[in-house]
């Protein structure tokens, strides 16, 4: 297995993983709207989860590790090592982050990485690879690197980062400002923004800054400050949640080259207390549909389809990072109206919902793959 540079300084691989897909534990339980819903371990003893995704046709499905591990857990219950993964610089907020499996998987094999890559004059910065998931699912094979950054960065925080597939077949890659705020506001860099890119890397023509001088082309959006979270309404609308700084984290639709504001306009404040910019409103600059003050420091966010909880259909559901809990905003008043908490949801870094409707999220602070289903 190829291992990360954290990993070899260590010469050991991630925490022994425990499985409970076959026979689980009784189950817990989060008291929500919907009553008390019943809260299982699916996968336990994770070392820094980062992502997860679905493969088709109950084969399982993919956990990443921010050290540099992916995990295959198959539908019998085994874990496996998935060798192949790239080298990833594995500090501070970086390493291997999301994974998304391809619409298409049942016929090209392929999934879509996210990770912070070394660079070669120092530093790192936000990359997305594809590549083929072997048939036995115990290597990635082919692997390509589809986007990098631009380089001169340096620092451990801000990567992003999540990759959607869009309806239009294009992938989205949430990058965040890196810790540098005015690289947000600049479109010679890729920092702060969301970028569009096709299936084989190119850049799609109808990008909102192909041909400007000067501008990125893959650039789709821009005036982020760290997304960690975006998802597909019912509609393919990309959606995103994003971290403010001392408050201010957004909830925001995002739109082909519209600047989301940061670090002009924000309702957050520095860590310090003193005011970030020009106030809450600028020209030209997009709201938030919802913002929360104080931060719950989002991540991850599943637009809920109302499988077994009809009530929920179109809600907003985002994990919190400092908070301990779940955030449920209403989808059509964009109000927070409520959250999602036990000893389960302490640090949650992503939530998805699964092929059969039940909601699945993965607990940083617990180091365990979560799936909550009715009672």
């Amino acid at each position: 297995m190829k291992r990360t540079i954290a990993q070899a300084e260590r010469g050991m691989v991630g925490g022994l993983v425990a499985l409970w897909l076959s026979v689980a534990p009784p189950a817990l339980a989060l008291e929500t709207s919907q009553g008390r819903l019943a809260v299982e371990p699916v996968v336990t003893g994770l070392d820094e989860p980062w992502g997860f995704d679905f493969l088709p046709s109950g084969a399982g499905l993919l956990v990443t590790e921010r050290d540099g591990r992916l995990l295959h857990i198959g539908a019998d219950g085994g874990a496996t090592d998935i060798d192949g993964v790239p080298e990833v610089f594995a500090s501070g907020q970086g390493g291997l982050l999301d994974v998304a499996v391809a619409a298409d998987f049942a016929a090209s094999r392929e999934l879509f990485l996210t990770y912070a890559a070394p660079q070669p004059r120092g530093g790192a910065g936000t990359a997305l690879a594809v590549a083929r998931l072997s048939e036995d699912a115990q290597r990635l094979e082919g692997l390509r690197v589809l986007f990098e950054a631009a380089e001169g960065f340096s620092g451990g925080r801000h990567f992003g980062s999540r990759v959607v597939e869009g309806r239009d077949g294009h992938l989205y890659v949430t990058i965040g400002d890196r810790g540098e705020r005015r690289s947000a506001q600049d479109l010679g860099n890729h920092n702060g923004t969301v970028v569009r890119v096709a299936r084989d890397g190119s850049v799609p023509s109808s990008n909102p800054f192909v041909g400007r001088e000067r501008a990125r082309p893959e650039i789709w959006s821009y005036g982020h400050r760290n997304p960690q979270g975006a998802a597909l309404d019912a509609s393919g609308q990309l959606w995103t949640v994003e971290h403010g700084a001392r408050g201010g984290d957004e909830v925001n639709r995002v739109e082909r080259g519209a600047n989301y504001g940061w670090p002009v306009i924000s309702y957050g404040r520095h860590y310090s207390g003193l005011p970030i910019g020009e106030g809450t409103e600028a020209e030209g600059m997009e709201q938030p549909l919802h913002y929360w003050d104080p931060s719950i420091a989002p991540s991850g966010l599943m637009i809920y389809s109302g499988a077994l909880w009809p009530e929920w259909a179109g809600d907003f559901f985002a994990g919190s990072l400092n908070s301990g809990l779940i955030s449920r905003v209403d989808g059509a008043t964009f109000e927070e109206v409520e959250r999602i908490e036990g000893p389960e949801t302490e640090r949650v870094r992503d939530i998805a919902e699964g092929p059969d409707g039940a909601i699945w999220f993965l607990s940083v602070g617990t180091g365990t793959l979560w799936r909550v289903t009715p009672r």
